[in-house]
């Protein structure tokens, strides 16, 4: 079982991903949107699912479906700083094992 400070890790990569995507920007500028990371589980009362509700996620939606909206933590605007936080957490989740997606849209 992943634990959740192995979890919160992630977060670390995601903030640096999208700092460096910030950096190349040059600040907050182009399209507005949001990002997101899904992460499927059996059950949102297994062990896994409440270790990932410790970490910070919260239930989606979707059945079965965990989520944390803007990984990365900083506070833009601009859809692909925020979705290089996402994608950052998603593949750091995937390899530790979990079924994680990266999501995000327009505003």
């Amino acid at each position: 079982m992943i634990t959740a400070d192995q979890i919160q890790a992630g977060f670390s990569l995601a903030e640096q991903a999208s700092k460096a995507e910030y950096q190349k920007w040059g600040g907050d500028r182009g399209c507005c949107g949001f990002a997101w990371v899904e992460v499927k589980v059996e059950r949102t009362n297994s062990k896994q699912a409440q270790e990932l509700l410790k970490a910070g996620f919260r239930k989606d939606y979707k059945p079965r479906t965990l989520s944390m909206w803007n990984p990365g933590g900083l506070p833009v605007q601009n859809v692909d700083i925020k979705e290089a936080g996402a994608y950052a957490l998603a593949n750091y989740l995937t390899a530790l094992g979990l079924d994680a997606y990266a999501g995000s849209r327009l505003d």
